[in-house]
């Protein structure tokens, strides 16, 4: 299981990030979920009102409290709330008097969902706010851009209201006839239509908002990713280089490593940055990185391991960015020796990077200086774990890496 209290994710949602929530606290697939939400909605609203209730309860991402929490203090919200009441009860009784079972069965919860939704309106953030209003604009306006006239929209919704009066007409009908059997069925298609005519235009163009932010967000983790990559290639050899200025056969040596690594990126598909190539399991990965940094730095890394787990690509973002700890704490520690050590357990994977040198001031960090912003903490995020990072001048340096395992996250 996650770690942390539940949340609504900000960064992956399609209404209150009710769904993406609950996928990363379970470790599973937000499609997944978001497809149960709304086979629950369709069998009979217990979904639907099931969701806004935890859009509700569940504070977003960033937030220290819950729509419920600031609805205590929103009587007039309330007040808006409650006025749905009536129109839930005149709606039930003429469904009762027409004997229209569709129409009682989904009253409440279509009632119940809107004062969900006016609750929610008046009570989430600023943030929040601006976002369901660029998402319900198209709605609002029902698909009108400057491309396209009131007139064509008028004509979409006298035809969606058409074909929805037909639909609950013969949804409603009792009278037996030849078709009694297949009536339902044919409602239910016209209604079906009728949504499909009127927001139709609203589903396309949300589905191409989402898979345009999608698409945006996978270029910008990929550039981020190569660009600590080559943080920890490229530059810190380069780095490597000025300091052995004086050392002309170890200046040729780092040279030609780093050219077979860009060689290989350009022709072979290997991106640079690579770690413990070759290993399969975390305890054999620390061992490969430490021995590396050893050889490239000079500086002893004492290695322990506690227990072990084959690799994945999360487990190998926690390598990268333990080699970029080690490979600081051996650069700029001063230490003579750099302590690694790596715990596997059941639900997580952690990582620990010690030494005992000079230390430095964290919030003093140029904002020029990539090194443990992007090529360990940013890395981190970005494939679901976490790092912190403890020092102070004079007082050693200590990096913590945590990664929950697969099925756990």
């Amino acid at each position: 299981m996650g770690q942390g209290p539940w949340r609504r994710r900000a960064d992956d949602r399609l209404c209150g990030g009710i769904a993406g929530g609950i996928a990363r606290r379970l470790g599973i697939d937000a499609t997944a979920v978001r497809i149960v939400v709304v086979l629950l909605a369709l069998a009979g609203g217990f979904g639907a009102v099931a969701y806004v209730v935890a859009w509700l309860l569940l504070p977003l991402d960033g937030e220290d409290e819950s729509i419920g929490t600031r609805i205590v203090r929103d009587g007039r919200g309330v007040a808006l709330a409650l006025a749905f009441a009536p129109a839930l009860v005149v709606v039930l009784v003429v469904g009762a008097v027409l004997h229209i079972g569709v129409l009682t069965s989904l009253a409440w919860p279509v009632f119940a969902c809107a004062a969900g939704f006016v609750l929610v309106w008046r009570n989430c953030g600023p943030e929040e706010r601006a976002w369901l209003h660029a998402t319900l604009d198209p709605v609002v306006r029902l698909g009108v851009g400057p491309r396209r006239s009131w007139r064509a929209v008028a004509a979409r919704i006298v035809v969606a209201l058409v074909l929805l009066a037909v639909g609950m007409t013969v949804l409603a009908a009792q009278h037996p006839s030849a078709v009694a059997v297949v009536r339902p069925f044919i409602g239910a298609v016209l209604v079906a239509m009728a949504v499909v005519v009127l927001f139709g235009p609203w589903w396309l163009r949300l589905i191409r908002d989402l898979v345009t932010e999608r698409q945006a967000r996978v270029r910008a983790e990929e550039r981020a990713d190569m660009a600590a990559r080559v943080h920890d290639s490229v530059l810190q050899t380069l780095a490597m280089i000025q300091r052995s200025s004086d050392q002309p056969q170890k200046v040729l040596q780092l040279a030609r490593a780093q050219e077979r690594e860009l060689r290989s990126w350009l022709f072979d598909g290997e991106a640079p940055g690579r770690v413990a190539d070759g290993a399969t399991t975390v305890a054999s990965g620390v061992e490969r990185l430490a021995e590396e940094v050893e050889a490239l730095h000079e500086v002893p890394v004492d290695v322990v391991t506690v227990g072990d787990c084959p690799l994945d690509d999360p487990l190998r973002a926690v390598l990268a960015a333990a080699r970029e700890a080690t490979v600081n704490a051996a650069k700029w520690s001063g230490a003579p020796v750099v302590a690694l050590f790596a715990e596997v357990e059941p639900a997580t994977v952690s990582v620990f990077v010690r030494d005992r040198g000079r230390g430095f001031d964290l919030a003093a960090v140029g904002t020029d200086r990539r090194g443990i912003a992007q090529s360990i903490q940013a890395r981190m995020q970005r494939h679901g774990g976490h790092a912190a990072v403890r020092t102070a001048p004079g007082e050693g340096t200590e990096v913590e890496l945590t990664m929950p395992r697969v099925g756990q996250r």
